[in-house]
C-alpha cells in the first residue's frame, strides 16, 4: 500500500497521541472528519494499522526479566510446537526464523528461576529438540515505528 504525506501525518498523530479522538485528529490535521475516517478505515483494511489497544509493560505486570529463546524443532513439527507455544502465557511473541534454530520466542518472567521454569516447559513440548536462551540486559532501542513511517512518507514525496 502506498502511504502518502497525509497518511504519514495521520499515523504520526496516532503514534504520538493514541488516546485522542478522531474529531480532534481531524481538527489538528485541518481535514474533514469523514476524510480522516475514510483514511483510517483504508489503512486498517490494508493492514497498515493492525491494532488500537494499549501497550502494556510486562515489567509493570511483575515480569521484568526478558529473554529470547531460540528453539530447534524436529522436522515436520513446527506447527505442533507453535501451538504448544501459544499455550504458554510467558511467551509474548514467537517467529519462524532462518539460521540457527527454527523458532525465536520473546519470553518474560518474574525472575531467573521463573525463566528457567518456562524454558523447561518449552523443552518438554513434543517436537522440541533443544533451546538456547539469551537474557536481555537493557533495552537500547524501544519498539518504535514512527521513524519508519516518516521514512516511508518521505519516499512517497515527489
Amino acid at each position: 500500500m502506498a502511504v502518502d504525506e497525509l497518511d504519514t501525518r495521520i499515523l504520526r498523530l496516532l503514534l504520538e497521541q493514541p488516546r485522542t479522538s478522531v474529531r480532534e485528529y481531524a481538527r489538528v490535521l485541518g481535514i474533514a472528519r469523514g476524510t480522516l475516517q475514510a483514511r483510517l478505515d483504508r489503512m486498517e483494511r490494508e493492514g497498515v494499522i493492525t491494532g488500537t489497544g494499549p501497550t502494556l509493560s510486562p515489567a509493570a505486570l511483575g515480569h521484568p526479566v526478558l529473554a529470547f529463546v531460540h528453539i530447534e524443532v524436529t522436522q515436520g513439527h513446527l506447527d505442533e510446537v507453535g501451538d504448544g507455544l501459544a499455550a504458554v502465557p510467558e511467551i509474548v511473541e514467537a517467529f519462524s526464523i532462518t539460521g540457527d534454530g527454527d523458532l525465536l520466542t520473546r519470553v518474560v518472567a518474574r525472575d531467573n528461576a521463573h525463566l528457567e521454569d518456562v524454558v523447561q516447559k518449552l523443552i518438554n513440548l513434543p517436537g522440541v529438540v533443544r533451546t538456547r536462551t539469551e537474557v536481555a540486559l537493557r533495552e537500547r532501542v524501544p519498539h518504535r515505528l514512527l521513524p519508519l513511517v516518516e521514512s516511508v512518507g518521505r519516499a512517497t514525496r515527489p
